[in-house]
């Protein structure tokens, strides 16, 4: 089992409802900037991964003040157990959401093709062909592209996210990153958090995070391809 961790409870992680958020471990990405890099080496809490059964059990106490289930990561899709999760949380009538890196666009097609997912969020981190070698050992643009494609063609509600790092980003290929989602209902554009970070050693000097006003010009850019960009 790869439940590493339960926030009980969030207002802010599924748009509009309450969820709690399901912590899976393991990421197949190494993001120097990574801001959970147990997570992401597939380390589990001292006491172990948490049993499916006492996840359901929580979920059915919890009936009546949560509305929906958040799985992240780490990256959900790595999970063997990502289907039993998704159909224990269904089965007990809460909606769904996931967050996943997108290099695994089967995985998805298949979550979908059950109806597991009622929500989905992509992190893009740079152009898809600019991922190796800093943030994924090997080439991962068709992927990427597929899972793209995927969910913009799913009929589900679906944003996507990117978290703002030089040097992965500036003006041009912020724009650039936002042709290849035309059309998406949201594009959230995040700071970097410099507080814990998987690979520091990759920035010779700390990573300077971009400045309210940079983070806008950087929404502006990339405002004109999408229906809505915010800064988060």
């Amino acid at each position: 089992m790869s439940i590493a961790g339960l926030q009980k409870t969030s207002l802010i992680d599924y748009p509009g409802l309450v969820s709690c958020v399901v912590f899976l471990t393991g990421c197949n990405f190494a993001c120097p900037y990574c801001h959970n890099p147990e997570l992401a080496r597939g380390h589990l809490p001292a006491g172990g991964a948490m049993a499916l059964d006492d996840f359901v059990a929580f979920l059915r106490q919890r009936r009546g003040l949560l509305d929906a289930v958040v799985i992240t990561g780490g990256e959900p899709t790595l999970s063997a157990d990502l289907v039993d999760i998704g159909q224990a949380i269904k089965s007990l009538g809460y909606r769904l959401k996931l967050d996943t890196n997108g290099s695994r666009p089967q995985v998805l097609a298949r979550l979908l093709e059950a109806g597991l997912v009622d929500y989905l969020a992509m992190d893009l981190k740079t152009l898809p062909e600019a991922y190796a070698p800093h943030l994924s050992p090997r080439p991962c643009a068709e992927a990427l592209t597929d899972s793209i494609r995927i969910i913009r063609t799913s009929g589900l509600p679906h944003e996507f996210r990117t978290t703002c790092v030089r040097p992965f980003i500036n003006l041009d290929r912020i724009a650039a990153m936002a042709r290849c989602i035309a059309g998406a209902p949201l594009y959230a554009l995040q700071a970097l958090r410099t507080e814990s970070l998987l690979n520091p050693d990759f920035f010779k000097v700390p990573p300077a995070p971009f400045s309210p006003s940079e983070m806008e010009q950087l929404r502006t850019a990339a405002a004109p391809y999408v229906q809505r960009c915010i800064v988060r």
